[in-house]
This record gives C-alpha cells, structure tokens and sequence, in this order.
C-alpha cells in the first residue's frame, strides 16, 4: 500500500488541518470535539443544517460547509460513524436559534448516533429535526443499512435545503424541502476497483480485471450482482434504466443529472458517463434541467461511477441556481 499519509491514527485530523487552513475563509475546524463548522459562527434566526458521516468520501461532507449548504459536518474515523458528542458539538455550533435540521445517511450507526445526539441536544434546549436519506435504488439492503442506502443524492438534499435555510425558511419548511428532495432523488453506482482503507493496508475487496461490481456501496459493500466489464455506454445504461424505472421518472420529466466520480476515475470518463445518460433522457422525453459532474461522493480512491437523478420542480431548480460559498461548491457569489 503507498499512499500519502504519516501515520494511520493521525489520518483524519491531519486532513481536517490542512482542509482548515486551506479554506480558513469558509470554514473552522474543532478537535476535541472533531467537527467543522462554517466560519464567524451561526447564522442568528437561520435554521441551522448538520451532517456528516465516515471519512474518506471528501469532498462529502466537510467539503459542503459554508454558504448555502451545511453550517457544519462531523467527519468520524475513515468508512466509521461519527459518535454522538462531536455531532452534539455540531449542532451546538450550527445552532443560530431557529433550529437545527440533521441530515443523515442511511447506515445504521450514523442513523443511531445522530438520533442520540439530537437527543442531548434536544435536552438542552435546541430543536432538531433530522431526515435521512436513502436515494440508493441498488439495494433494499446492505452489510451497513435496514432499508436502502444514502449516497451521492445527499449533496443534493445539502444544496438545496442549505438554500431554504439560507433564503429564511423555518425548520419545519427546510425539514419538508429536505423530505421532498430526498423523495424525489434516485441513485446508483458501479465499481471497477476498490480503495484501501488505511489501517486495513489492502484494498476492501477484489475483483477481477474481467469484472465490475454493479450497484455498489460508497463504503464498497456489494451490489446488485458481480458482471463482467462492458462498454460504458453499456454500463451506463444499466445505471439510468434502474435509476429512472424506480421512481419512475416519465416523459415531461424536468431533472438535474449528477455524475459522480468515486475518487479513482478521471474527469474525461465521468464526461463519457454523463453523455450517454443525457442521450437517454432525451430518449424518454425527459428534459435535463440541469446538470453536476464531479467526484463529490468518494470512496477513497475507488475506481467507479454512480449516477443520480433528481425530479425538479421551479421551486427546486430555484433553490438549486441559489449562491453557495464551500470549499467543494461555489456559484452565485
């Protein structure tokens, strides 16, 4: 294994020093508890928005601090929930007085430690409101959930809820804005190859050079089955038909089209990805709205793709054209 580290137990706070001073503007990290929080302090009369989750899926959810988006994120050990005091600390830090909405993946230690969380909180006197979010079409469920997984649809629950936030919307409208994003939001990826956690020094599992790993989870858990490698037209419209037949999306359909890189594949291959999903969606008369590329949800440096889709509405792509001002997202300002 070589990777650009010291020494393993040091993974997480090293990154998060260099993350603060590279972005010191945006964002203040704390230690001891381990959170980001959005710099100059809580937004007074702002519903305040908290994620977080595992390390090693940077950009998310550190990367979305700032402006429009999260007032905080608690980043655990790598691939490992974040235990319920530095999510205390969080949205103690991200509470301006009009509450605090959590935003939770679907795996099961994260869905229990911020539920405990918001309870201390709760306890001393800061509401909260939380949604989890299960936009993973792949698998009802995996090593790590009951029920489906969160993935790459959570940066768009961050974006647009921060923007209702943000526009003064109350706790009670931003959790419904966050509900209906997430109902409307269908994901689904695919690995080529896995990444290596750094205190296990090999890479989570195998494939050969011959096979992908078709429905994947941002932690590299199974999917839907073992396939051999196919074009990437091929693959991807694999992704797009369980993706669109889920919700369903229907012809009228307005969306917005995410490719996400997994940490280990090019920029050129995520166009290639994204091209022939949108020939898809003019093949269904679903018109695409708007449009994210990028390697935003990572698994370490996983090589593989997921696609997510996202019904719009006006009220949405507002929200979703609205400013936003982090370290991995910044438009409008």
């Amino acid at each position: 294994m070589k990777k650009l580290i010291n020494d393993v137990p040091d993974v997480v706070d090293e990154t998060l020093d260099g993350f603060a001073r590279a972005h010191a503007d945006i964002v203040t990290v704390s230690h001891d508890p381990r959170f980001v929080s959005r710099a100059g302090g809580p937004v007074q009369g702002k519903v305040g928005l908290v994620s977080g989750g595992g390390s090693g899926h940077e950009p998310l959810h550190a990367g979305f601090v700032g402006r429009g988006m999260l007032d905080a994120a608690v980043p655990g050990e790598v691939f490992t929930s974040p235990t319920p005091m530095p999510i205390v600390g969080a949205t103690k830090a991200a509470d301006g007085g009009a509450g605090v909405l959590h935003i939770v993946k679907n795996y099961t230690g994260d869905v229990l430690n911020f539920e405990t969380a918001a309870d201390l909180a709760g306890a001393e006197g800061i509401s909260v409101r939380a949604v989890v979010i299960n936009d993973d079409v792949a698998v009802q469920d995996s090593l790590y959930t009951a029920g489906r997984r969160g993935v790459a649809g959570t940066v768009l629950v961050e974006k647009i809820a921060g923007a209702a936030a943000e526009r003064g919307d109350d706790l009670d409208s931003v959790t419904a804005i966050a509900e209906k994003v997430n109902g409307q939001v269908r994901s689904m990826g695919l690995a080529l190859a896995a990444g290596t956690v750094p205190h296990a020094g090999e890479p989570g599992f195998e494939l050969a050079d011959d096979e992908i790993e078709f429905g994947v989870g941002i932690h590299g858990e199974p999917g839907r089955e073992r396939i051999k490698m196919e074009p990437a037209d091929a693959l991807t419209d694999r992704l797009m038909t369980a993706i669109l037949d889920d919700l369903p999306f229907a012809s009228g359909d307005k969306v917005l089209l995410f490719v996400n890189g997994m940490g280990g594949t090019p920029q050129s291959e995520l166009y290639i990805v994204f091209r022939r999903a949108a020939e898809i969606l003019d093949e269904r008369g679903i018109t695409l709205e708007r449009s994210l590329v990028g390697s935003l949800v990572t698994s370490l440096e996983m090589q593989g793709v997921s696609i997510t889709v996202l019904k719009l509405d006006d009220e949405l792509t507002a929200l979703w054209d609205a400013p936003v001002n982090t370290p991995a997202l910044r438009w409008g300002v």
